[in-house]
């Protein structure tokens, strides 16, 4: 009789970086991470998203493998945004504890222990970091701190001043259990309230000056995070029910318009019952043009709701990406 042991080896921390165009700050930054986990005894793996980079990111990653071997990487063939990064890393992250962090160096390695910790011992789900003194121009300042306003009061996580700071830390079965497509990633603490992981809190880190590069933020962040907001709201309460939402808003819209019809054919028949003239017919009065809209718009709504209760029950495939190479 053969007997088959097997060992499973618990990774502690899985670091995720994704990055951009940032090849003159990854070496410093992985040997920052290196001695914070050699002197708290951490296992751990570094996983880099290279996101399409154009210039040496890959070259300088590949390089770093042969001196670290905790690295691991992926390429993506083309630029596909943040989020696709996080979504492709989550799905490869090892580690009892993942922690994100973006590869400029505005972010600092340091906090990784304390992250770890609170993960651990305070049984939380989430925590995402605050940078309570920020260096960013006032073009990026504003915005997120409209978007955080405005995040916190239609998620209802009221504990949290900035969303989208790109340090955060996760149990595992959080990031295995949740979707980031899209530009989502400014909204991962509401996406993990919204699949049942509430224990959610937060933590004020540092937040360096940028060393090298230049900043990717654009404007046309500033629209895009609107959308985003609206989007993650509405898929988040109805995206499993959406004939909720334009089922009964198509039903109110056809009552209201049947009503209105009904109201103006009634009110006909009671002056031809008593002999009134007519003043125009039910056809010249703008009321029966309101109801007629009403009552198109509503059944619209409502086959619209039907359509989207049907389309909900497949499962689209959103996060196919082009991977070109990987380092193991």
């Amino acid at each position: 009789m053969q007997i088959e042991l097997s060992f499973v080896v618990h990774m502690n921390i899985s670091v995720v970086i994704p990055l951009f165009n940032e090849d003159e700050s990854l070496p410093e930054l992985t040997s920052w991470i290196a001695k914070v986990m050699q002197d708290n005894n951490f296992s751990y793996e570094l996983l880099f998203i290279d996101d399409g980079s154009t210039d040496n990111s890959w070259a300088v990653i590949e390089e770093l493998k042969l001196q670290f071997p905790f690295v691991r990487a992926i390429k993506f063939r083309r630029n596909y945004g943040k989020s696709a990064a996080l979504n492709v890393a989550f799905e490869a992250a090892a580690g009892d504890v993942v922690i994100t962090m973006d590869a400029d160096l505005q972010d600092s390695p340091d906090e990784i222990p304390e992250l770890y910790r609170r993960i651990r011992e305070e049984k939380l789900d989430l925590i995402s970091g605050w940078k309570a003194k920020r260096y960013d121009p006032l073009s990026k300042t504003i915005p997120t701190k409209i978007y955080n306003a405005a995040t916190r009061r239609m998620s209802g996580i009221k504990n949290l001043h900035d969303f989208n700071c790109g340090l955060k830390a996760y149990r595992k079965e959080v990031v295995k259990n949740i979707e980031v497509y899209g530009e989502m990633h400014r909204y991962i603490p509401v996406i993990a309230k919204w699949a049942g992981f509430t224990k959610i809190e937060e933590q004020i880190v540092e937040h360096r000056a940028r060393k090298y590069g230049v900043t990717k933020f654009g404007m046309s962040r500033f629209i895009n995070g609107l959308l985003d907001l609206l989007s993650i709201f509405f898929v988040g309460k109805f995206g499993k029910r959406p004939m909720h939402f334009f089922g009964t808003m198509g039903v109110l819209s056809f009552l209201l318009g049947t009503f209105l019809a009904i109201w103006l054919i009634a009110v006909k028949l009671y002056d031809i019952s008593m002999g009134i003239p007519l003043k125009r017919d039910v056809t010249d009065q703008p009321l029966f043009y309101i109801a007629l809209v009403a009552i198109i718009l509503g059944s619209q709504l409502f086959l619209t709701g039907f359509v989207a209760e049907l389309v909900s029950r497949s499962a689209p495939e959103r996060n196919n990406y082009l991977i070109e190479k990987e380092i193991i």
